[in-house]
């Protein structure tokens, strides 16, 4: 078997089987960022049949206190899946994932496609393509044995923690001003537990979109229409227990909630 695809496989196995993944072993282990990804590619075909279409894309590691906190000092992405999207309210069961967290996120939704012959790709460009922001909660999972261990190209195969998101109402990109003063806090059972705002994510949202656009069009892929990117977290990571409520509160985007049972 190909090594990406056994890196894939094995990855896809202790995902469907809820068990914590130990680092790989040397001979299939991605030995870069670039092998990562080929995994992570690999990984999404085999399990489309349990988590549906893939949707959309998270970013990770774009706020100083996210690059801090994993000790990887640039943005990397994972995909959305279609059932692992939820509405406003929703009540999750903990107990479907290994070690659940939350994060506060722009989500923003695409509006046309963008093309890799369209690269390189600014700021304003592909802001431009955003018809819909919307407050979000991403869901992650600490689906690792010890994550701090693995290193980046393997947490990128697994799709750097990207685990699903609870989606708040959308708001028209021209309704809304600059999304770096986008004010975000997270709060867990009614309890602050961090703050941030749009400027904390590379500077601006549009900045972490810019560079997802260009990384797949590197890979000759290119985001749709339709498709829902998580822009980045504005606080650290919150790991939860079961029976956490969740509350996301976005200054001009609203709220966003669920409930881990």
């Amino acid at each position: 078997m190909d090594r990406i695809l056994a890196a894939a496989n094995r990855i896809a196995v202790a995902r469907r089987i809820r068990t914590p993944l130990t680092p790989l072993e040397s001979d299939i282990a991605p030995r870069d960022e670039a092998e990562g990804y080929a995994v992570q590619r690999a990984l999404h075909d085999l399990v489309l049949p349990h988590q549906g279409a893939l949707i959309g894309y998270k970013i990770g590691c774009t706020s100083r206190v996210m690059q801090d906190y994993l000790g990887i000092p640039h943005p990397c992405s994972g995909g959305v899946f279609e059932r692992g999207v939820h509405e406003s309210g929703a009540q999750l069961a903990s107990g479907d994932y290994i070690r659940v967290g939350v994060e506060c996120e722009i989500a923003v939704r695409i509006a046309r496609d963008l093309a890799p012959s369209e690269e390189p790709f600014t700021a304003e460009w592909v802001i431009e393509a955003v018809d819909a922001c919307q407050a979000a909660i991403e869901i992650v999972d600490d689906r690792y044995e010890e994550w701090e261990t693995l290193g980046a190209p393997t947490l990128i195969a697994d799709d750097f923690f990207a685990a699903g998101c609870v989606l708040g109402m959308p708001v028209a990109r021209t309704h809304l001003g600059d999304l770096r003063a986008v004010r975000g806090r997270a709060l867990i059972n009614g309890v602050d537990a961090g703050q941030g705002s749009g400027a904390d994510v590379l500077g601006h949202p549009g900045e972490a979109l810019a560079w997802l656009a260009n990384h797949l069009a590197i890979e000759g892929r290119g985001l749709h229409a339709g498709q829902i990117v998580l822009t980045g977290s504005l606080v650290k990571t919150v790991w939860l227990k079961a029976g956490d409520h969740v509350l996301m509160e976005l200054s001009g985007l609203g709220r966003v909630e669920a409930t881990f049972d």
